[in-house]
């Protein structure tokens, strides 16, 4: 029996949602029939998710397009006002905007890239999420936080970006155990090596991203690397009343990657 999801009645709040995991992650809520605010720093990627959203929603409802920096905390504030304006609560918080630089440590610019990274991948999570919390509370709501395999498994060179993911990991465990008698649950999700522009935004041409995918899926036990709809789906699952028993878990959705134990070198070469 296929599982189906049904979020009538639901806000959900997705941050990094104007394109890759995110949008799809947007586009799947809507189609479950929730009601979602997409936000990211681009304006016109947010309207494209919005009108997908419009277009697969059940009940035709329209998301809320914020446009917004999660290293902002005035910007996350007025993204929380905004939600709550407009929606009236908030259901569920996918903390999924994030990003990856390439960096060494005897760089002279290592450190400010560290910072950069940080804000990024963990502050802005830690921040959104308290300022959600007295909104979930009243929902008996969710927390979904996009980690990656990177927290289990060392990136050459992405020190930062591991680091901060792995941070995020134990702040998962932490917040469900200490939001658990508020019965907000936290869970978060290790995508593995997903189909988006992450590669290229960091500055890798199209050619060799394509050529590092492809190398990638003949190492995935799956045959195939993943697209942003199986993260999404995972997502959706966690936040899901199929999974009010789980929290405090983070949840591979790496097409077994990590269990084959195929380090950077392997994929590489």
């Amino acid at each position: 029996m296929s599982i189906k999801f049904d979020f009538t009645g639901r806000v959900v709040l997705i941050t990094g949602s104007g394109s890759g995991i995110g949008a799809a992650t947007a586009v799947h809520f809507a189609q479950s029939g929730a009601s979602v605010v997409v936000t990211g720093r681009r304006a016109d990627k947010l309207t494209e998710v919005a009108k997908e959203c419009l277009k697969v929603s059940p009940k035709g409802i329209k998301a809320l397009e914020v446009a917004a920096d999660v290293t902002n905390k005035d910007d996350m504030r007025r993204l929380v006002d905004q939600t709550i304006k407009h929606f009236g609560k908030l259901d569920i918080l996918v903390n999924n905007a994030g990003s990856g630089i390439n960096t060494r440590p005897d760089d002279k610019d290592f450190y400010e890239k560290y910072e950069k990274l940080m804000a990024i991948n963990l502050n802005s999570v830690v921040y959104l999420t308290h300022i959600c919390i007295e909104y979930l509370e009243k929902t008996k709501g969710n927390i979904i936080n996009v980690s990656s395999i990177g927290a289990k498994r060392i990136f050459l060179d992405y020190a930062p970006y591991c680091m901060a993911k792995c941070a995020m990991d134990m702040f998962t465990k932490c917040m469900a155990v200490e939001l658990g008698h508020k019965r907000i649950r936290v869970n978060a999700i290790h995508p593995g090596s997903v189909r988006t522009d992450f590669l290229t935004a960091m500055g890798a041409s199209q050619a060799d991203s394509d050529k590092l995918f492809e190398t990638y899926a003949k190492a995935v036990p799956v045959g195939r690397y993943g697209h942003p709809e199986d993260i999404a789906d995972s997502i959706l699952y966690l936040a899901s009343d199929h999974a009010q028993y789980i929290t405090g878990t983070n949840i591979l959705s790496d097409g077994g990657i990590i269990a084959s134990n195929i380090l950077n070198s392997d994929i590489l070469k």
